[in-house]
């Protein structure tokens, strides 16, 4: 863990969940909390990084950016940075299950584990695991809620077909 200063900035987003709060230090954004479970802080203490991440989350929205430059500095095992790094290979629009990250992997049995690496993801939309669906085609559980991950998938899917 870093010993650097944490910084917050809350800011409202055109998508079901409304409220974003971003989380970082020197080294890179640390949480990104959707909806309900973000928080509008009485005083942000911002930061040009999470400024920076703002606004390539608000070009995302506005359809204008389909990648995410920002550093990321997300606390996980390495196991989990290993299924994040898999879900940033996800194509923009498009979508994996479980089972395909984990053969991807070279762990085809360990779909359960990408599922929870998967739920733990502490960056959702710069670390799309909004794109994982399950085998059998249908939404699973997101931090922001299924309506959220809908939105965002319909969303971008909507951009692919004007591009």
């Amino acid at each position: 863990m870093t010993t650097s200063r944490l910084y917050f900035l809350s800011f409202t987003a055109p998508a079901p969940f409304g409220v974003i709060r971003l989380e970082g230090h020197d080294e890179g954004i640390t949480s990104i909390d959707l909806g309900q479970q973000a928080s509008v802080v009485d005083a942000d203490v911002s930061h040009p990084l999470l400024e920076r991440c703002r606004e390539q989350l608000e070009g995302y929205f506005q359809g204008q950016r389909q990648t995410f430059d920002v550093p990321l500095a997300a606390e996980g095992t390495p196991f989990q940075h290993q299924v994040w790094a898999a879900l940033r290979e996800i194509p923009f629009g498009e979508t994996a299950s479980y089972g395909a990250i984990a053969s991807a992997l070279g762990k085809p049995t360990a779909s359960r584990a990408v599922a929870m690496a998967n739920g733990r993801n502490p960056l959702p939309i710069i670390v799309p695991c909004h794109r994982v669906i399950g085998a059998n085609g249908q939404l699973t559980g997101y931090s922001g809620g299924l309506a959220c991950k809908r939105w965002l998938l319909e969303h971008e899917q909507g951009i692919n077909r004007l591009t």
